[in-house]
């Protein structure tokens, strides 16, 4: 890739260059890695009247065809020179994770982990629908009814198609959607601002291993456009800060991706033995720079909470930003500074409040927020609460944040809140009999479990499969 590509928007596949662009740029030297093609409303609005042809594309394959296609992608978006422009410009996998590491701030060792990740998901797809569907022989799909357990069952689409409007901090949630394809569902995108470089690669990768291109629509769009998808697709997917997402609290239609306030809980029977998991603590507190909604943003303990946050401060509070070619690399860099400078301000804000102290600072060496070769980092910082009315208890960042609170065992689940992944440290049967009935907890793992461990088969957040299909009764004559 020697040139700066125009990538273009897809229309149901078919690639159109608008005349209006907008810059995809370098997030340290302003320098500009490709131009973007910008949609508008009534563009998105008369391409989604036709969006059932997209659909009648997909219902041409068994769903064990798609799979196969799907193996094939995932090994494309892995390893191969894919289209990125609309100039013949192609990316190999090298170029494509040092531009997504440009322009979004990720080292290239978060963006490569970030691939494998996705290329797993592709390649073990009949496992991640066994899981979705609960074992349902998928040919019920490709028949639209069968048998499941000795009854029969029938499955019809909820939709025409998968609306996305897609966040810039992870290129890993980009695989949230590809069980869309492989169900017959198309996917009509809205991609983040700063990374449009993964689902367009993804897309390119699936249209080349024989998926059909009208699968896919990829629309760089407004703030209306964004709104339009989510009207108009009668299923959709959103990514965004808590006041983007409470917009769509209790809209069926829409499933909200939010801050996870994940946490990690130790009981009164392991709090004896609480640095025997301060690596699990560090981990899911800091793997991926923080960036995502399964980092743990609090650490809850029925006592020795200084004691822990002194202990995970004196762990992470040395991390310093390292070249983002560097395969040690933690922190991640800012697209946008003024987005670090809002979280360091908030963080400040907040630890004037009484009750509350910052336990890396003895252990950083200089701000929290630091400028380094042309980036912008926020250090991370753990703070201790004293309870979890604080404002800082159970607060999510872009950065590796989290909050120490002492919680006696019996309040905790009362005191914790909705939380997206739940790791608890326990052998109590009792216990765990409370956390397994609490229905505030969207995924539980039960013992020294990272938060980060996802399961592809037990989705942390929502079943795709049930968002996109819903059961109907059927009568079979004999």
């Amino acid at each position: 890739m020697s040139t700066t590509p125009c990538i273009p928007c897809l229309r149901l596949g078919k690639p159109y260059l608008s005349l209006n662009q907008s810059e995809v740029v370098d997030c340290k030297d302003g320098t500009i890695r490709a131009t973007l093609s910008q949609v508008n409303p009534g563009v998105i609005r008369r391409d989604l009247q036709s969006v059932g042809l997209a659909r009648a594309a997909l219902q041409k394959f068994s769903t064990a065809e798609l799979i196969e296609i799907c193996r094939r992608a995932g090994d494309a978006f892995l390893q191969e020179s894919l289209p990125v422009g609309e100039g013949g410009e192609y990316q190999n996998p090298q170029e494509y994770v040092e531009t997504l590491s440009s322009t979004s701030g990720l080292p290239r060792v978060m963006v490569r982990r970030n691939m494998e990740k996705i290329h797993y998901a592709l390649t073990h797809m009949e496992t991640i629908l066994n899981g979705l569907t609960r074992g349902l022989d998928l040919e019920v799909l490709d028949r639209g009814y069968g048998e499941q357990s000795g009854s029969p069952v029938c499955f019809h689409p909820t939709t025409q198609a998968l609306g996305l409007v897609m966040p810039s901090n992870s290129p890993a949630v980009n695989s949230l959607w590809l069980p869309a394809i492989p169900l017959k569902i198309p996917v009509i995108m809205k991609p983040g601002k700063d990374e449009p470089w993964t689902p367009y690669r993804l897309m390119q990768a699936f249209i080349q291993s024989g998926c059909p291109a009208e699968a896919f629509g990829f629309y760089p769009t407004d703030h209306e456009g964004a709104s339009d998808i989510l009207r108009l697709c009668d299923r959709a997917l959103i990514f965004g800060d808590k006041s983007t997402t409470d917009q769509y609290a209790g809209n069926p239609g829409v499933q909200v991706h939010g801050p996870g306030f994940s946490k990690i809980l130790i009981a009164d029977d392991e709090i004896e033995n609480w640095r025997d998991y301060l690596d699990i603590m560090v981990s899911s507190i800091s793997e991926n720079g923080g960036r995502s909604c399964i980092n743990a943003s609090a650490i809850i303990v029925p006592k020795y909470g200084r004691k822990i946050a002194d202990a995970l401060g004196e762990r992470l509070g040395p991390i310093k930003p390292l070249p983002v070619e560097d395969p040690n690399a933690v922190l991640s860099g800012f697209a946008n500074p003024k987005m670090a400078e809002w979280i360091d301000s908030a963080i400040e804000a907040d630890l004037a409040e009484a009750g509350a102290y910052d336990a890396t600072a003895r252990y950083r060496e200089g701000p929290r927020l630091i400028q380094k070769d042309g980036g912008t980092y926020l250090c991370p910082t753990i703070v201790a609460c004293e309870s979890m009315e604080h404002p800082l208890a159970n607060r999510e960042f872009l950065c590796p944040y989290a909050s120490v609170v002492e919680v006696p065992q019996a309040d905790m689940l009362d005191k914790i809140g909705p939380t997206l992944v739940l790791s608890a440290i326990t052998h109590s049967e009792s216990f765990k009999k409370e956390l397994l009935l609490d229905s505030r907890i969207e995924r539980l793992n039960i013992g020294p479990v990272p938060t980060m461990k996802i399961s592809w088969d037990q989705p942390h957040e929502g079943n795709l499969f049930e968002f996109l299909y819903k059961r109907r009764s059927i009568g079979l004559a004999a």
